[in-house]
């Protein structure tokens, strides 16, 4: 469904998952910011949503910052408009790749719910002022299927990817009559640089673990994200989208 006129903002857009929604949005007719650490990056992704003849502002900001996020939102919102679609999709390893819990220090667990948590609550807080004023918005988190299917070691990881999906289903109730949805997309393996750089035979195991035999692609995450961004799913609010292959089946 078509997306003219609106803006979207998408954080960890530099690759992987954010790359392809910032790109499937602008196909979808959006206008675009980009927010990541990773600034010659997001540049290429800023050149590939170009690419699709839409309007695009990138800035690379620490999300955990708020006073540089808030200062990066502002620029997006003079530049681009009213931003009405919010893709919180930055997250990932943060202090440290994850360690079982007893290893893992104070630190480590604070810079997982920084990055994976509480960035999403700054920028949806910075969003939504505009977005109740003028009665609509999209906000679309993006959770994990680590949330529902954990495993040793992901404690932190599956702490705050599983508070994601709260935060989702709270907020959603909090601003659902405004006319803003708030919705998550849970990915299962998805093919990334990090997975790419995995040990063929992790990666065999892991296709092993999918009913659909085979691993996610960035874009199988993005046909999620478009929908929950459209207008087709206005009447869908504080849910949960898994895109795992059937890996979560329960």
């Amino acid at each position: 469904m078509s997306l003219e006129g609106k803006v979207a903002v998408v954080t960890g857009s530099a690759g992987g998952i954010g790359r392809a929604c910032a790109i499937r949005l602008a196909q979808d007719g959006a206008d675009v910011g980009l927010l990541d650490l990773k600034a010659e990056e997001l540049a290429e992704t800023r050149a590939l949503v170009e690419k699709e003849g839409r309007r695009c502002e990138h800035l690379a900001v620490d999300l955990t910052d708020r006073e540089a996020t808030a200062e990066a939102f502002a620029t997006l919102r003079d530049s681009l408009g009213f931003l009405e679609i919010l893709h919180n999709n930055a997250g990932g390893a943060a202090g440290g790749m994850p360690r079982r819990f007893p290893n893992a220090d104070a630190e480590q667990w604070d810079a997982y719910l920084d990055l994976n948590l509480r960035a999403a609550a700054d920028c949806s807080r910075i969003v939504l002022t505009e977005m109740i004023e003028r009665q609509a918005g999209r906000i679309i988190n993006t959770s994990s299927e680590r949330a529902f299917l954990s495993a040793p070691g992901m404690t932190e990881y599956s702490a705050a990817k599983a508070g994601l999906l709260g935060f989702t289903k709270a907020l959603a109730l909090d601003v659902a009559k405004h006319g803003i949805t708030v919705n998550a997309v849970c990915p299962g393996i998805i093919r990334t640089p990090l997975t790419d750089a995995m040990p063929k035979d992790r990666i065999e195991q892991s296709i092993a673990s999918v009913p659909a035999g085979r691993i996610g692609e960035p874009e199988d995450i993005a046909h999620a994200v478009s929908f929950l961004a459209s207008p087709g799913a206005s009447y869908v609010t504080g849910e949960h989208i898994l895109v795992t292959g059937g890996r979560t089946i329960h």
